[in-house]
């Protein structure tokens, strides 16, 4: 019984948040009477998380950096160490170390803010004065985090990139030189559908689908909070995982889209 519970929990559960996000995208013709909202959002999943997003994937870069090299070293091709990690970052590493971060930062500050005023009545309030919760609070979140994730993502590949190629030079014996040309050389490409490196545009194409993963599952959760302070740390908790495996489960199905033979 409490396994058949706990299915249609999830199943609950997982419809509202499909439903929410339908009618978060009937709101977007609300875009323009929200900018200033929407603004304040971009700030804080954008701004405010920025340095994290930095110093991570450029350690996440340096151990990229080591780990390939080291091996590649063992057959005498170090100096392909910046082809390794330009791709691995753009394809996987920077939007999911992303995406990641925003689930633990942004989307918990989501699941919190939404979840307190859940269990305060303040959403109540709202519906009595009969103002549209949707396309007050959770569409100007939900498309703050779509539009700021592959920008962050931008900025992850950047520094993940550059922190790989600190190792390569100080560690691996490899001339900056080369080790950014190769990398430079690994993303000129064009891709299949846009005229853009094929692993540039799909991992900013991931980031996008991360982050409206990300606040949907977090918006909801917060909604549904129920329970004062106890219910709003058990939203947050379960919007933060939700939100990773999700991450994890998506990622993998726009993987295997893009690349597939």
């Amino acid at each position: 019984m409490a396994l058949f519970r706990g299915f249609i929990e999830f199943a609950r559960g997982l419809g509202f948040q499909v439903g929410l996000f339908l009618q978060v995208i009937a709101r977007f013709p609300h875009i323009p009477k929200r900018r200033a909202f929407i603004s304040s959002q971009l700030y804080g999943a954008g701004n405010k998380v920025l340095h994290v997003v930095l110093l991570v994937s450029f350690v996440m870069g340096m151990v990229l950096s080591l780990q390939t090299g080291l091996v590649l070293a063992d057959y005498g091709q170090q100096d392909k160490v910046g082809i390794v990690v330009a791709v691995t970052m753009a394809r996987e590493m920077g939007p999911f170390t992303t995406a990641i971060i925003l689930a633990a930062t942004v989307g918990s500050a989501l699941a919190a803010e939404l979840g307190t005023m859940a269990v305060s009545e303040e959403l109540s309030a709202l519906e009595v004065i009969s103002v549209d919760k949707v396309s007050f609070l959770v569409m100007p979140r939900v498309l703050a985090m779509i539009l700021m994730a592959p920008v962050l993502t931008i900025f992850a590949d950047t520094m993940g990139i550059v922190g790989g190629g600190f190792v390569a030079q100080s560690q691996l014996g490899v001339g900056s030189q080369l080790y950014y040309d190769s990398a430079l050389e690994s993303l000129q490409g064009l891709g299949g559908l846009l005229a853009v490196p094929k692993d540039v545009y799909g991992g900013l194409m991931k980031s996008m689908v991360f982050g409206a993963v990300i606040s949907i599952i977090s918006c909801a959760e917060g909604l549904r909070a129920r329970g004062g302070a106890l219910g709003v740390g058990n939203a947050t908790r379960t919007a933060v995982r939700d939100s990773i495996i999700a991450i994890i489960i998506v990622n993998y199905f726009i993987t295997w889209f893009l690349y597939q033979k």
